[in-house]
């Protein structure tokens, strides 16, 4: 008689890498909340985000990896895991887990030293940043290589309201800010989950735009970078080129390495 051994899966081990990434961001946000309750904002800008004139200096190095993984208020974490939720399982169904987490991981490091020397050269050494956009850009670069062809939506509406949230913010009364700013957060989180409605005239408010995955990459980045230069915006464009520039790379690696695979794939989505 045969005796066969079963192993119980655990939870966690069905979960998507993407999911699981997405459990850890989420745990990282409140946990950077429950720090900066603690010890303050000072603490955290040094010891978990990513500053430039510490690195440069050789000092908390490791927030190059710690600032991917915090966010700067509820907003920021639902939008870049909203992003990540899409575009993660789409590449990691293509790539697998592994090509994917070390795209994810090195996309974000990349990320982060784009951040630390453009500060540099913009003499803005005191900037902090954190988040995950510079990873998922790397996984959107990917893609874009890899499927350029595949049709997507670019939600312009929250690009757009981010816009003029920084435009108005200026001539608000102080007293009004925090109001106009939970508003303006309302309203983009509206926007997003109008895209899931099954009326047409609700999912145009948050103006979906369709177009080639090969130009949403570019139409994310440049209007922000050429606003960026005349109004500071809450955005690290050189973070989000950085992680785009290294997950192209590793997909043209790949094009390379697996040429039969790639063209089925660029046939397959297009």
């Amino acid at each position: 008689m045969a005796v066969y051994s079963i192993k119980k899966r655990g939870f966690f081990s069905g979960l998507s890498l993407t999911t699981k990434l997405i459990t850890l961001n989420v745990l990282f946000y409140f946990v950077g909340i429950f720090i900066f309750a603690i010890y303050g904002e000072e603490f955290v800008l040094n010891n978990l985000a990513i500053k430039p004139s510490l690195i440069l200096s050789g000092k908390s190095l490791w927030t190059i990896i710690t600032s991917m993984f915090m966010h700067a208020g509820l907003f920021h974490v639902f939008a870049n895991m909203f992003s990540l939720f899409f575009i993660g399982n789409f590449l990691e169904k293509i790539i697998g887990k592994t090509r994917f987490f070390w795209v994810y991981i090195l996309s974000g490091i990349v990320g982060g030293l784009f951040f630390v020397f453009a500060s540099l050269i913009f003499g803005n050494l005191d900037a902090s940043a954190v988040g995950a956009s510079g990873a998922i850009f790397g996984l959107l670069g990917v893609l874009a290589v890899l499927v350029p062809f595949s049709r997507v939506y670019l939600i312009a509406g929250p690009l757009i309201i981010i816009v003029v949230e920084v435009l108005f913010s200026s001539i608000i009364p102080e007293s009004l800010l925090s109001i106009f700013s939970f508003f303006i957060n309302f309203l983009i989180i509206v926007m997003i989950f109008s895209l899931f409605s099954f009326n047409k005239n609700l999912r145009r408010i948050a103006v979906p735009v369709e177009l080639p995955l090969w130009l949403l990459p570019i139409i994310a980045i440049v209007p922000l970078a050429i606003i960026g230069y005349f109004v500071p915006l809450p955005i690290g464009n050189s973070a989000h080129i950085g992680g785009l520039l290294t997950g192209m790379a590793y997909a043209f690696y790949l094009r390379y390495r697996f040429p039969n695979k790639t063209q089925s794939l660029r046939r397959l989505f297009k």
